[in-house]
């Protein structure tokens, strides 16, 4: 007699962008941008958001240059300390930047939550979306931002940190709308932010030697927002930009057939057994809905070409039974 299989169906939740896990000790620990404060989740298997432990674990004092419009929060373990960074701003967007904040607690729901900072590189322009990585024992951020300080474009940089609250050295930009796909948006729409070419939500993904950048392009106020890959390894100068290849064509996009329309701001996570790799984005589940509250976290399995990149397939729809991440109880 075989054992039945288990299942689930996407989203993981009715409402969520910029979902963001990351596991640890047999927990996965989930965030997503609230607007207002760091909301984290804990659960042993990512699947069952819907009914894990959930707490709002720091909330900005008003008044502040980070007290509203937090977005995109990630939460990372640093040297035997929690940190999660957030871009925030007063209520103005020209005013975003990136801010962290450190815990020590073993457990990220419980412990104080301390407000470190701002963290910025040395120009100080318009930053959202960080996320922070390692590599040969060197700590990097990356983050969408301005080359200038007129919204016109958002790009990719990266720059060293010398501790998870600091950069050392300069910035350099790895990423810019290169590609029609990476244009899409209308700037005369009043409703909308008013810059067209996006690149943003970068995200690192490694696998044996090779290092992806995985990033999100084109206005996500539009259908067509999707998911953009640099390549490099990891003997690279990685602060140099002709050190990443750059794919021509996106690496993940909508889906008419399935329903699924402007996929992007993703995460990746191990199966609880460690082996499958999974990919968590946000998607809306009908055309034109935009930014909004309509974006919701979903999750799938993907593979790897025989080239060693990774191969996300098309989203799932919203009806389709998935098997359970392998090792899930």
């Amino acid at each position: 007699m075989t054992a039945q299989v288990k299942t689930f169906t996407n989203p993981l939740l009715s409402s969520g962008a910029d979902p963001w896990c990351i596991q640890k000790d047999g927990y996965y620990y989930y965030t997503n941008s609230t607007g207002s404060n760091i909301t984290l989740w804990k659960t042993k298997n990512i699947i069952d958001l819907k009914s894990a432990e959930k707490k709002v674990v720091w909330t900005p004092p008003p008044g502040k240059m980070w007290s509203k419009e937090l977005w995109a929060p990630e939460l990372h373990f640093i040297n035997h300390k929690w940190y999660v960074y957030f871009a925030a701003d007063d209520g103005v967007n020209d005013h975003h930047h990136i801010y962290v904040l450190e815990n020590s607690s073993p457990n990220p729901l419980q412990g104080q939550w301390i407000f470190k900072g701002k963290v910025a590189d040395p120009t100080d322009k318009w930053a959202i979306d960080a996320s922070v990585f390692e590599n040969k024992g060197q700590l990097y951020m990356i983050w969408s931002g301005w080359d200038d300080d007129t919204n016109g474009e958002q790009d990719i940089f990266i720059a060293k940190l010398k501790n998870p609250w600091t950069v050392e050295g300069e910035r350099s930009k790895l990423s810019y709308p290169l590609y029609n796909w990476e244009k899409n948006g209308d700037l005369h729409d009043a409703s909308n932010p008013p810059h067209v070419n996006v690149n943003e939500g970068p995200e690192i993904l490694k696998h044996g030697n090779k290092i992806f950048l995985i990033y999100s392009a084109s206005g996500c106020w539009t259908d067509n927002y999707a998911l953009g890959m640099l390549s490099t390894n990891v003997d690279e100068y990685l602060l140099d930009p002709v050190s990443w290849a750059k794919s021509d064509q996106p690496v993940f996009k909508q889906s008419l057939e399935n329903g699924v329309y402007a996929p992007g701001h993703n995460s990746f996570f191990k199966s609880p057994n460690g082996k499958e790799d999974w990919i968590l984005y946000h998607a809306n589940s009908a055309p034109g809905q935009g930014c909004g509250k309509d974006r919701s976290p979903r999750a799938q399995k993907f593979t790897w070409n025989k080239d060693g990149s990774p191969n996300f397939g098309t989203p799932l729809n919203t009806n389709e039974q998935i098997p359970m991440p392998s090792g899930s109880k």
